[in-house]
């Protein structure tokens, strides 16, 4: 049975079912095809205001399950959000969306808010498209910024060889064919903006991609690579010839799983 007081439906266990866009947080941002969703906890109950820090359990545990194992989340709008988005009176479904990504941040009233970024899995059920980031065109051709995006990245990757920057391992078909991934250091799309430069792109191997994205691993300014869950370090980044990565994008990696 659904709760009646809650803005997520889920577990950790199996994953979220729904959430509601209701604007009861302050950090909450809603681009239409994009949301940028703040999870439960930690709010005073009488004035509604952020005064505790929230933590990766309940609903929100719930939304991590469904980022990892690529669960789809109903997304209902209320229109008490009172953006462009909401529907003029009471609740609209708005259709499947999934969890690209989750971390947490200070929020605007000093405390750790867990944070996901959710996309429209069908745009036409959304208000209205946000045009985000190359890759979520809705239409049209492909533009001329995600062919040199893709060149972006294939160079990274050429560099290094298509070795892993974290394992030092490579992927290789029988028919001599490596395989490697590029993983942005600093998310694209809102709310992070991370930039298509090679300094913000590390050449992963498919299993440390995922880690790093989800904040399994870090890597310090020195380069260390290091277990967020309990601070070992575990290796040293591997560099490409001529390449760098962007300590500040580090640095903003970091902060979104460490606080």
């Amino acid at each position: 049975m659904a709760p009646t007081q809650t803005g997520i439906w889920g577990t950790g266990e199996s994953g979220a079912v729904s959430i509601v866009v209701s604007g009861g947080y302050e950090d909450d941002e809603d681009y239409g095809s994009v949301v940028v969703y703040t999870g439960q906890g930690g709010r005073d109950a009488a004035t509604g205001q952020q005064v505790e820090d929230q933590a990766f359990i309940r609903g929100n545990a719930g939304l991590v399950r469904s980022c990892t194992e690529g669960l789809r989340v109903r997304v209902i709008r209320a229109a008490r959000a009172h953006t462009k988005f909401s529907p003029a009176s009471g609740f609209r479904y708005d259709g499947l969306f999934r969890v690209e990504s989750y971390w947490q941040e200070r929020g605007r009233s000093g405390f750790l808010v867990c944070r996901y970024r959710l996309l429209a899995l069908d745009d036409s059920r959304a208000a209205e498209p946000a045009t985000v980031t190359p890759l979520e065109a809705v239409a049209g051709p492909a533009p001329r910024v995600e062919i040199t995006y893709q060149r972006i990245i294939r160079s990274v990757k050429e560099a290094h060889e298509y070795v892993c920057q974290v394992c030092g391992e490579v992927i290789e078909t029988d028919e001599g064919i490596r395989y490697a991934e590029g993983a942005h250091i600093r998310p694209l799309g809102r709310p992070h903006d991370g930039p298509d430069v090679a300094s913000n792109i590390l050449c992963l191997c498919a299993n440390d991609h995922v880690r790093f994205d989800l904040g399994v691993l870090v890597v310090d300014d020195d380069l260390t690579i290091r277990r967020v869950k309990d601070g070992t370090a575990v290796g040293h980044l591997r560099l490409g010839e001529g390449l760098s990565p962007d300590r500040g994008q580090l640095a903003y990696h970091r902060s979104l799983f460490q606080g």
